[in-house]
């Protein structure tokens, strides 16, 4: 069993009207979100499929609150308050630190391609 902290990605209290900057601000997201992946600072992300408040999750590989705030900091949809979080520390199986190495070897394209 391993500490992390999972992080809920919700609605933020921006909204961007213009679809090309949406679109622009996902990808900056992306990136970000795969960059925290390589570095092994996130071990998951990713949105729920329904249309509610709670966008998604992380789930960062620190041990403390502040270090998981440090992170989503550097998150261009944060940044821009299209989203904001809700971090918890969480315990969970240490086994979760093998999904990105999985992820690698079976995912057909990259998200950011």
């Amino acid at each position: 069993m391993k500490k992390y902290v999972m992080a809920f990605l919700k609605s933020g209290p921006n909204r961007l009207q213009d679809s090309a900057a949406r679109m622009q601000l996902q990808m900056a997201h992306l990136k970000n979100i795969t960059r925290l992946a390589n570095e092994g600072k996130l071990v998951v992300a990713g949105p729920f499929l329904d249309d509610q408040p709670i966008r998604g999750i992380f789930i960062f590989n620190v041990e403390t609150l502040e270090e998981a705030k440090k992170l989503t900091e550097t998150d261009p949809a944060i940044k821009a308050g299209t989203l904001i979080m809700e971090l918890h520390p969480f315990y969970c199986s240490a086994a979760l630190m093998e999904v990105t190495n999985i992820h690698s070897k079976l995912q057909n394209k990259s998200i950011t391609d």
